[in-house]
């Protein structure tokens, strides 16, 4: 509370002006990742066609995202941040159109899905590397826990806003994306308007730095291996990366199984959006107790012990069959999440040269993600399969396995309070 108190993360103007853009960029992100689904279903009526567009976005995000880590290292992250923003109203206004002339198909579906993946994958790496530009080590953790507040604010207001929306009109989805990723591109303009006379000094000679991995012409690849390189040789990071892996998978496979049998069983998209209302506000719970976990407990206890409440509450999914009941237990599950978060990205950034911290950013979220784009898949081809209970069993045992995993890794169980991330990270240098 002392620390909180005397750094006054409030009264900095520069990252609440960065909230604003990366919140607008969020709540479009949001909004398209919960219409994305709905709409594919009600277009080829196949869960496994619609697992597969979800699918292939994911990948192409993935794929794209370990460049987008080489570009935010390379140049100005806010300028990026200010180009995706302009790339994501050109996008949205593409799927507003294809939605008022009724032309959506599995194939436009897929491409405007692809467009807008690669989109975040070459951009969004640049926002969240920004925060380190903006915000000093010793708030890192509180600016993390703020961040996931807002994350549950969006979890709140996207799904109900969405299905509003979804039911209204698919095109209004689509402007309601433009709209925010106009508001995104005037702030990040703004943060660079702001910025301190020898920022732009300070960040050509970071994208220099990283551009001359070697003497001669920069190496994409190159920078790219450097990036896994040192992530991979930290102990203190790589073990919670492969644990992070195992329960996205679970997770993402549970949410989209769910969502996918509600579809299936006939309720619509306003009552689907409520499943995200109940997990909003538990998630907004969780955030404001998160700052006061993260600096009195230790972030191995967070993560452990949030990753096990978690796991308790996808397994609770199975027997939950009415809305109302998945709301319950999805807002038991997500409690902790904001806590686990914030320990995991804070420390992350601490930890991290402000030199390497897109590629690493980029690194981190490849090894995070890489196995979500078959979370879809296994929720679209286990519903036709297996059914809903016996897919929701294999979430589950991922879920566990994730847990297993983190009680057995001596690197994040080492992981001590806010306080002490700066001189444990030093450790590893």
């Amino acid at each position: 509370m002392t620390t909180a108190i005397a750094h006054r993360l409030t009264r900095n103007v520069r990252y609440i002006t960065w909230l604003i853009s990366d919140t607008a960029k969020g709540l479009a992100s949001a909004l398209f990742g919960f219409a994305i689904p709905l709409i594919a279903l009600f277009v080829t009526n196949d869960p496994a066609q619609a697992g597969i567009i979800s699918a292939v976005g994911m990948t192409i995000r993935t794929i794209t995202t370990v460049f987008g880590g080489v570009l935010a290292d390379r140049h100005s992250r806010i300028v990026m941040m200010i180009i995706g923003s302009a790339a994501g109203v050109v996008l949205a206004g593409a799927f507003t159109a294809l939605a008022l002339t009724d032309a959506f198909t599995f194939v436009t579906l897929l491409v405007i899905d692809v467009a807008l993946a690669a989109r975040a994958g070459f951009f969004d790496i640049a926002g969240e590397s920004a925060l380190k530009e903006i915000v000093p080590d010793d708030a890192m953790g509180r600016a993390q826990a703020a961040n996931q507040g807002r994350d549950a604010v969006l979890q709140l207001a996207g799904g109900p806003l969405g299905g509003v929306l979804l039911a209204a009109g698919a095109w209004l989805i689509g402007a309601a994306m433009a709209v925010c990723h106009v508001i995104a591109m005037a702030t990040a303009w703004m943060l660079r308007r702001s910025a301190p006379s020898d920022a732009d000094g300070a960040a050509s000679e970071v994208g220099l730095a990283a551009a001359a991995v070697a003497i001669g012409r920069p190496n994409a690849l190159r920078e790219i291996a450097e990036g896994f390189r040192w992530l991979i040789s930290r102990p203190d990071l790589r073990g919670v990366l492969f644990v992070a892996t195992i329960v996205n998978l679970g997770f993402s496979t549970a949410m989209t199984t769910v969502i996918y049998a509600l579809q299936q069983a006939g309720h619509s998209t306003i009552t689907i959006g409520l499943l995200a209302t109940g997990a909003g506000v538990a998630m907004l719970v969780g955030a404001l107790i998160a700052p006061l976990l993260v600096s009195r407990v230790r972030a191995s206890v967070v993560i452990i012990g949030g990753l096990g409440v978690a796991t308790l509450g996808v397994f609770g999914m199975i027997p939950a069959h009415e809305p109302l009941a998945l709301v319950v237990v999805l807002a038991v599950t997500v409690f902790f999440v904001p806590a686990v978060n914030a320990a995991l990205m804070g420390y992350f950034m601490v930890a991290t040269p402000t030199e390497l911290l897109g590629r690493a950013n980029s690194a981190s979220a490849v090894l995070g993600m890489g196995a979500m784009p078959l979370a879809p898949l296994i929720a679209g081809f286990g519903l036709a399969a297996i059914g809903r209970e016996n897919t929701l069993v294999t979430a589950s045992v991922l879920c566990a396995i994730s847990v297993l995993l983190a009680v057995a890794n001596r690197g994040l169980r080492a992981l001590p309070v806010e306080a002490g991330w700066s001189a444990h990270a030093r450790r590893f240098e």
